[in-house]
């Protein structure tokens, strides 16, 4: 049995956004192969995960001073502990789907913020005297994004998305890519149509 964590970052559910109805496409099929699999699902924009601001950043110096954590603000405390679960999740997941929009040539906030809240050193990487070292190696991962343009992956959100995973020892299992429907309306119904397909395909594999 697996344990696989789904990121949707995205504020819409698959009745909406092209993203979405392509990541439930991909896990019904998923969960027809998997039955015993365990399926977490972190819906950043319905949890409003937080971002790294000033408050957090400056909690982290007094922890390291000493301060105890619960003399911290309050909201300080739940940003921190959301940022706490979601590397919790994540290093113990197996597998790792990520689902977002293309939005003005990168991802939502949110994404960066539970990036940011993964990457961790001495959690999910460490320096060492040769370069940076994955503390998290092998985990495969699923990458989801609807653009309205045509990109084939040389956008900066996916570049982005997958370069921050490998960094921390994730390794690139697909990257389904659900493109061109503003650009090419015309077709957009074959577009949306050949993502589900592949998001199928895809998923009887992963």
């Amino acid at each position: 049995m697996s344990k696989v964590l789904v990121i949707k970052a995205h504020p819409f559910n698959g009745d909406k956004s092209r993203t979405i109805k392509t990541l439930d496409t991909f896990l019904a099929t998923y969960k027809a192969k998997n039955p015993d699999d365990e399926i977490e699902t972190l819906d950043l924009f319905a949890t409003h995960f937080p971002e790294l601001d000033a408050g957090m950043m400056d909690a982290w110096g007094k922890l390291a001073k000493g301060t105890a954590f619960t003399d911290l603000p309050a909201d300080v405390q739940k940003a921190m502990g959301q940022f706490n679960d979601a590397l919790a999740q994540f290093k113990a997941a197996d597998k790792l789907i990520v689902a977002n929009p293309m939005w003005n040539l990168s991802i939502p906030a949110q994404l960066k913020s539970w990036i940011d809240a993964i990457t961790v050193v001495g959690e999910t990487f460490k320096y060492t005297a040769t370069g940076h070292v994955a503390l998290t190696p092998g985990k495969p991962f699923v990458h989801i994004q609807a653009a309205g343009g045509k990109y084939e992956g040389k956008d900066l959100g996916t570049q982005y998305v997958q370069a921050a995973l490998e960094y921390l020892g994730a390794k690139r299992f697909a990257k389904i890519g659900i493109e061109g429907m503003d650009h090419f309306p015309d077709q957009a119904d074959k577009f949306i149509a050949d993502a589900q397909a592949e998001a199928k395909e895809v998923a009887a594999k992963f």
